[in-house]
């Protein structure tokens, strides 16, 4: 009998130091096919790939290049990747350009990744 106690005491202390999935915000990545951009005319272009991972279901991944914004709806994956393109509007000065990524899970957790563009002159 003691012996039957011993182990379920040792399969209990297992269960609870097992790493268990616990709920939290999207995983958020980008790659941009080049860190700089021209603002002239015509348009330059910002390329790249976005990916969102998230364990519980993605519901909304939503993209913001300067002042222009779209978005995506994630159909309830757990996973999402897509190549993006955003022109990028003449007359911007010399200096840096923002670029957001945010995303928001079916628990309602969301994520932001912020990161940004290098404007060269033409």
């Amino acid at each position: 009998m003691t012996r039957l106690l011993a182990a379920c005491g040792l399969a209990l202390a297992a269960a609870c130091l097992s790493e268990r999935p616990r709920p939290g915000p999207p995983l958020l990545s980008i790659v941009l096919d080049s860190d700089t951009v021209r603002s002239t005319t015509p348009n330059d272009t910002l390329r790249g790939t976005v990916r969102v991972e998230d364990s519980d279901g993605l519901d909304s991944i939503w993209m913001q290049v300067d002042t222009a914004r779209a978005g995506a709806d994630a159909l309830f994956e757990t996973a999402y990747r897509n190549r993006f393109r955003f022109a990028i509007r003449a007359g911007i000065p010399a200096g840096t350009l923002p670029v957001k990524v945010e995303a928001r899970d079916l628990v309602g957790f969301r994520s932001q990744l912020d990161t940004f563009v290098t404007v060269v002159p033409p």
